[in-house]
């Protein structure tokens, strides 16, 4: 791939519609969301099939078809767990997803977790194996040994590992202290970050007060865990008033200050603004060592059931 990556990626998680955020979302409200990206110039968006079993990709692929496919860069996944069991599973799914986005390519194609592993990501360097121009290749949801296993199958079929894609926020750090931030930064590979605002929490909008509307899986994990992590907001929010942002717009920026490649959630033209702003926002050594050790204070194990510590 030869385009040039943004600063930061959006997420279209939510627009899934599979109950982590709620399920009210329709192609008809997302569309001003799309839009706002267009204007300001952010392109990067990361789906993948086990979003609403495809839900997020078709509403996705609404938008982006018609427009110049040069000026958007897409990044699916291989889910192991959603694959069909047969000896074609790999071409399988990246045939149908392609057809549901009516693509003929993805710019970044990532193995979503561990299931099964090493063979998936094998399946996927057969895949590609000689084939002009193939995708980034990634992995999403692998500690250290999976990496460099995964790069080490990827250098036998003439392919390198380019991605890395894990949870990665002020409450959780564990790609950071493991060595998986350092040794992307060793082999030129990216790492995105997800849940970096760890699904609105730490947004400023929610607290004790205003907890997160029930009826979702984000409000069972994060509510009961408000008392500790308004702390964290106090400090966010004191950062944000010392630059005239929004409070979402700092643990963005401070991602970006790690090096990494934040994946932000957009489902309201807000936070496709903030994203924006986040970009430009230049925090301080001195504020970044202030909100890890107000963060690491707190002790809270931020690890969700579908991913594991990393170490």
């Amino acid at each position: 791939m030869n385009k040039k990556l943004p600063k930061i990626c959006l997420g279209a998680w939510a627009w899934g519609n599979d109950g982590t955020f709620g399920n009210s979302l329709t192609a008809e409200s997302l569309r001003p969301v799309f839009d706002a990206a267009v204007k300001n110039g952010l392109n990067l968006w990361d789906t993948a099939y086990a979003y609403g079993m495809g839900t997020s990709e078709k509403t996705l692929a609404s938008f982006i078809n018609g427009l110049p496919r040069e000026n958007f860069i897409i990044s699916d996944k291989f889910t192991p767990q959603c694959q069909n069991g047969k000896p074609t599973a790999m071409a399988d799914m990246i045939e149908m997803q392609l057809g549901s986005m009516n693509l003929n390519s993805f710019d970044i194609y990532w193995i979503h977790n561990v299931w099964g592993a090493p063979k998936w990501i094998e399946e996927l360097a057969k895949y590609y194996e000689g084939k002009d121009n193939p995708p980034l290749i990634g992995v999403s949801n692998h500690n250290l040994d999976e990496i460099k296993q995964a790069n080490e199958i990827l250098k036998r079929y003439g392919l390198k590992l380019s991605a890395v894609q894990n949870h990665y926020s002020l409450l959780n750090r564990s790609s950071e202290t493991s060595g998986i931030l350092e040794y992307c930064k060793q082999n030129g590979i990216i790492f995105f970050s997800y849940m970096v605002l760890e699904q609105g929490a730490l947004s400023g909008k929610y607290d004790t007060t205003h907890p997160m509307p029930t009826g979702s899986d984000r409000a069972e994990i994060y509510n009961p865990l408000l008392k500790e992590i308004e702390k964290l907001n106090v400090e966010l929010k004191k950062i944000a008033a010392n630059y005239g942002v929004e409070t979402a717009q700092v643990p963005v920026a401070w991602a970006i200050a790690k090096g990494t490649l934040p994946i932000i959630g957009v489902t309201k033209v807000k936070h496709v603004e903030d994203a924006v702003k986040a970009i430009e926002l230049k925090l301080s050594k001195e504020e970044v060592r202030l909100l890890e050790e107000v963060a690491e204070s707190l002790d809270l194990n931020m690890v969700r059931f579908w991913e594991k510590e990393m170490k």
